[in-house]
């Protein structure tokens, strides 16, 4: 039970939450981020399907 009433205390006195506006530019840029790492993995991948697939020519 301690526990529960020291986690209580310190969610609502110590821990410091973001504004509206700071969690919003927070969502903002997490999601541009994850645009970007997956346009860089679909290239990636691209490029590694077309030089497998380059190999595969020069054995068949």
């Amino acid at each position: 039970m301690v526990y529960f009433q020291e986690s209580y205390k310190e969610l609502m006195h110590k821990v410091t939450w973001p504004s509206w506006k700071e969690l919003q530019g927070s969502a903002i840029l997490v999601m541009i981020s994850s645009f970007f790492i997956a346009l860089v993995v679909a290239l990636m991948d691209l490029g590694f399907k077309n030089l497998m697939h380059l190999i595969y020519s020069l054995f068949t």
